[in-house]
């Protein structure tokens, strides 16, 4: 087993950042975990954000991922990619790509933007669908050449779900066409809009058949000259989990627990700290119009939850997970993925690995909603698992208005 240091002898800080400008966005989409369309109250000025941009840079940041919503929204979006080009800092941004014109792009590459990666989930019929949006593929489609014509590196990113996954060979092939040089891709979680439709969500043994699918495309990817690569709530430890994780062929990389707070840092468009931009409200830490960022994430224990994992990696751990070989290594994979599901981190039914064990002994999990959502950014339905045989039909879905409905204060379940 590799020997970890001591949390107090590692360099923890936030390399990898991901920063909501804002919460205004021009698209309304069905899997939204942060149930983007108006601004939040109270979002950062122009002056507060290049300020939070230089700390940004003070404290090493390398990568900073600016997002929404739609973060060319923000009217100081120009403002905030050049001062973080000037701390030294990467922007990059994630979109939708539905307001990128040639002129905006162009604007983006003078002011210092590096890369862009453009949300496509399927091709057009699904992706209008997902994106509740007529013409939001053409849109998209068009931002990436836009990009690309401005001298931006250009990638795209997609969510797999139950909507969208028979299109994942042929939409491989439209971004190939298109010049992406990277494409990541993750599983859509109840959280936000998506926990308001369950018909939508992957079951665990739906990983079975796209896990080896994703593999072979990556392999495919790599003879291309594309990375492809999971997001950290797909896999784990299954037998293409070193190709999956892997920058280069060959490679025998692996998943290595939850990054939120230890390398990883999510900042909300009001001020508000995460470690990670997808964890829920009872994540967060401090507000940087209160504290400094710096002292936000030394000191708050919410920010520091995943670096204790280093001295007691399986403590928070229940339900199969617990007893999982590899439990110490895995950590229980994404925290705001099992969140999503249970309320509480530890036990990750998205999970390759487990889902072929079970299969082995000729059983399955299914994910149960038992409660629906409030309704509020980054919030998420509860569901139970049933474990059935593998083969078994599956039921009707519940009808939304027979759930529940569960309005709990943001710090109801704290991180573990």
């Amino acid at each position: 087993m590799r020997r970890r240091l001591p949390v107090a002898d590692r360099d923890f800080r936030p390399a990898y950042v991901v920063w909501e400008l804002t919460l205004a966005c021009d698209q309304r989409c069905t899997h939204c975990g942060s149930r983007a369309g108006g601004a939040r109250d109270g979002e950062l000025t122009t002056e507060e954000a290049v300020r939070l941009a230089q700390e940004l840079g003070e404290m090493r940041a390398e990568e900073v991922v600016l997002i929404g919503g739609e973060a060319y929204l923000h009217p100081g979006f120009l403002d905030v990619i050049a001062a973080l080009k000037g701390a030294g800092a990467r922007p990059v941004m994630t979109t939708g790509g539905r307001g990128v014109t040639s002129a905006l792009a162009q604007a983006m590459a003078l002011a210092g933007l590096a890369a862009a990666s453009v949300s496509i989930d399927g091709l057009e019929r699904t992706h209008d669908r997902m994106r509740a949006t007529p013409g939001g593929f053409a849109s998209a489609t068009a931002a990436l050449r836009h990009l690309a014509d401005a001298g931006i590196a250009i990638a795209a990113n997609t969510n797999l779900n139950r909507w969208n996954e028979a299109d994942l060979e042929a939409l491989y092939e439209h971004l190939v066409a298109l010049g992406i040089r990277s494409w990541q891709v993750q599983l859509t979680t109840p959280l936000g809009r998506a926990s308001d439709r369950p018909d939508m969500i992957l079951q665990p043994y739906d990983l079975l058949d796209l896990v080896p699918r994703v593999a072979r495309l990556k392999d495919r990817a790599f003879a291309d000259g594309v990375l492809l690569m999971p997001g950290n709530n797909l896999g784990y430890f299954g037998p293409e989990e070193a190709l999956l994780r892997s920058a280069h062929e060959g490679g025998r990389d692996h998943f290595r627990g939850c990054q939120a707070g230890r390398y990883v840092l999510g900042v909300e468009s009001n001020g508000a700290v995460k470690g990670c931009p997808s964890l829920q409200a009872a994540y967060v830490g401090g507000n940087v119009r209160a504290r400094s960022l710096r002292e936000i994430w030394a000191m708050a224990p919410e920010m520091a939850f995943a670096r204790s994992r280093d001295d007691q990696p399986t403590a928070h751990l229940w339900g199969y997970c617990a007893g999982c070989d590899f439990a110490e290594t895995c950590q229980g994979g994404c925290t705001f993925t099992a969140h999503a599901f249970f309320g509480r981190p530890g036990n990750n039914p998205y999970c390759h690995f487990r889902a072929r064990q079970f299969a082995q002994r000729g059983l399955r999990e299914r994910l149960v909603q038992t409660a629906s959502a409030p309704g509020d950014p980054f919030d998420h339905a509860f569901f139970e698992i049933v474990t059935e045989p593998l083969g078994a039909a599956e039921p009707a879905l519940v009808p939304r208005e027979r759930l529940l409905k569960v309005r709990r204060s943001p710090g109801s379940t704290a991180p573990a």
